[in-house]
């Protein structure tokens, strides 16, 4: 089982996001609707290929590390709200980390 942190996740989220924009610049459409006409096979990648493929890595990876901060955000916040015992939550820096199956 692997784990990753928070500050995993935000790297990852960051790479993800600029390799996203580089082909979002390049081919003019957005990474959703990109993705939305790739996997539904209704482009022809025959030389853009090697984008193509990048560009869904990218978007793959975004999709998986944000459900992730979304996890963690969740855990964390139902962690706080039993700590608060019905009174205001108090938000504190910390350094969560996910595991992996």
């Amino acid at each position: 089982m692997n784990t990753l942190t928070l500050s995993d996740i935000l790297d990852d989220l960051h790479i993800a996001e600029d390799g996203l924009h580089k082909f979002e610049r390049r081919y003019w459409i957005s990474s959703e609707d990109f993705y939305h006409l790739y996997s539904h096979g209704q482009l022809d990648d025959g030389e853009h290929a090697e984008d193509f493929s990048e560009w869904t890595g990218h978007y793959k990876l975004r999709q998986k590390r944000q459900t992730a901060l979304e996890q963690i955000s969740k855990r964390r916040i139902e962690q706080l709200r039993q700590q608060a015992e019905n009174r205001p939550i108090r938000l504190t820096p910390a350094e969560p980390a996910l595991e992996l199956a």
